[in-house]
């Protein structure tokens, strides 16, 4: 991962801050701790005692960004991909607050990330709240207040510290990316099955299936 040259500090304005974090909206920067200073004993505090879910980036403290209908479909990709696991056992599968380590001052938390046990040091998930962990699969689900370019950064992030694929939800659209590769991408509709690849032999998800439309079944 490439050093940040322009590091926000205690000086930086708010719309500093959001210019070098991709225009996110302001209330998901956090001021307190002041920007450059904070740890990952703040993201650990935040989550524990201000039930506000946060990853560290640049020394900031940056909430995610999740909706209703976001966290349902990461549920849902969570169910699939455990029912898989039951019959393979291939590795853990981590919901949105799964917090990773993926540098020294980099904490990210995937929507629903996969890790095998290969990745597991003895086999066995640390116990330390934020591991130095690297998934397999990491996958985020587009919020509104997701900017492209911010999920753009958070691809890099993944695939540059080893990430092997990477799935980008997108509600609005009913679309699904798949990236193996910062250059190798396809686009999947709703008329397209989701699949694990090498990574997950197997697994299957008609995305009809996922985007279907959340409302109770008439009989």
């Amino acid at each position: 991962m490439n050093v940040i040259a322009n590091q926000p500090n205690p000086t930086w304005t708010i719309d500093q801050l959001r210019r070098h974090f991709d225009m996110i909206p302001a209330e998901r920067i956090l001021l307190d701790p002041a920007p450059g200073t904070a740890t990952e004993d703040d993201v650990a505090f935040m989550d524990a005692h201000r039930n506000r879910l946060c990853e560290l980036v640049d020394g900031v403290l940056v909430e995610k960004a999740m909706g209703g209908k976001e966290s349902l479909l990461a549920a849902d990709l969570i169910f699939a991909i455990k029912l898989y696991l039951r019959k393979r056992d291939l590795g853990v599968v981590l919901a949105t607050d799964g917090f990773l380590r993926l540098v020294v001052g980099l904490v990210r938390a995937p929507d629903v990330s996969f890790i095998s046990w290969g990745r597991l040091p003895g086999g066995e998930f640390p116990d330390e709240p934020i591991p130095s962990l690297i998934p397999d699969l990491a996958i985020e689900v587009v919020s509104q207040s997701n900017t492209k370019n911010e999920i753009a950064r958070k691809l890099r992030e993944y695939l540059e510290t080893g990430v092997r694929l990477a799935w980008v939800v997108r509600p609005k659209e009913s679309e699904v990316d798949v990236y193996s590769s910062l250059t190798k991408v396809r686009v999947l509709g709703v008329g397209d099955t989701l699949t694990g690849g090498k990574l997950l032999p197997g697994f299957k998800l008609p995305l009809a299936k996922l985007f279907a439309p959340i409302r109770r079944k008439r009989r």
